[in-house]
């Protein structure tokens, strides 16, 4: 169901315009999340270990960096790991200099399932996200950073003052 205000585009938002599109903002992040749940399952993940798998390919993944992020313990993290590895998706070594750190690196049957759920996020950007008018959607990105820059200096606005 599409929003549309019978006021004048031009005309000052209203509280109503603003709650409009919080609804819209947060249907759309549960609908985000949802997908990656789907995505995930898909592969035989859960989004988590996802998330793992992700850092992990960028070849400078740090578990206690990672669970610090993700605002998560390193015991959930390293659980994480193991599951991963016993899936074989991930190899664990002995990084070199440190016998007490590990260098994780995505096994090949963990560059497989990253390839089909990059496949398939790919397909749904496609589908949806390409099909819409380039100058809506470059306009829809344009007011989510204005919001963000926002809701960045309220927030550090509250704390200061909470201080």
């Amino acid at each position: 169901m599409a929003f549309r205000s019978a006021r004048k585009p031009d005309a000052a938002p209203t509280i109503a315009d603003a709650h409009a599109a919080i609804a819209c903002l947060t249907r759309l992040t549960e609908l985000t999340q949802q997908r990656r749940v789907q995505l995930a399952t898909a592969v035989g993940l859960t989004d988590q270990q996802w998330g793992v798998l992700e850092e992990i390919a960028t070849e400078h993944f740090m578990p206690s960096l990672f669970a610090r992020r993700r605002d998560s313990s390193a015991a959930a993290v390293s659980k994480i790991l193991r599951q991963l590895s016993d899936k074989g998706l991930v190899v664990a070594e002995i990084a070199a200099g440190d016998g007490r750190q590990r260098h994780y690196s995505l096994s090949a049957e963990g560059r497989r399932v990253m390839d089909r759920l990059r496949a398939s996020r790919e397909a749904a950007i496609r589908d949806i996200w390409l099909a819409l008018d380039a100058a809506r959607l470059r306009a829809f990105t344009q007011v989510g950073q204005s919001i963000i820059e926002g809701l960045e200096r309220y927030a550090a606005t509250v704390i200061s003052k909470q201080e």
